[in-house]
């Protein structure tokens, strides 16, 4: 005789934060300090942006158009410069990080340098 399949449990859909704020206010630790700093300075870098949340994730929407974000992962950290040329373009300088066709890796540890995040966000930006 056959075991009984037991019916699954409902899914509660997972609430998308509606501000980085709700983002944030769900991450601890070093992650969370690696990302305030990466806001502070993306915030820097980008004073007439609007901060949003695009695709569930943190970002900063210039002209209409997101040009920057972050998140937090289970091993660290990534960038989002929302565009799938940025990388490419600069990919002798990401040289050494953990990276997809989207995103960049870092660690909390071993944040990324200021210089960095400037020249991927004037990259990003100068896409149009």
């Amino acid at each position: 005789m056959a075991a009984k399949k037991r019916p699954a449990a409902p899914k509660r859909p997972m609430s998308k934060p509606a501000t980085i704020d709700a983002y944030l206010s769900k991450v601890t630790g070093a992650r969370r300090a690696a990302l305030d700093d990466l806001r502070a300075l993306l915030r820097s870098l980008l004073p007439q942006a609007e901060e949003c949340i695009s695709y569930g994730l943190p970002g900063f929407r210039l002209d209409g158009r997101v040009v920057a974000g972050f998140a937090a992962t289970t091993k660290g950290c990534s960038y989002y410069p929302f565009s799938g040329a940025t990388l490419a373009t600069l990919k002798a300088e990401l040289r050494g990080y953990s990276q997809t066709s989207g995103a960049l890796h870092f660690t909390p540890e071993d944040p990324l340098p200021r210089a960095l995040v400037r020249k991927l966000v004037r990259t990003r930006i100068a896409e149009g």
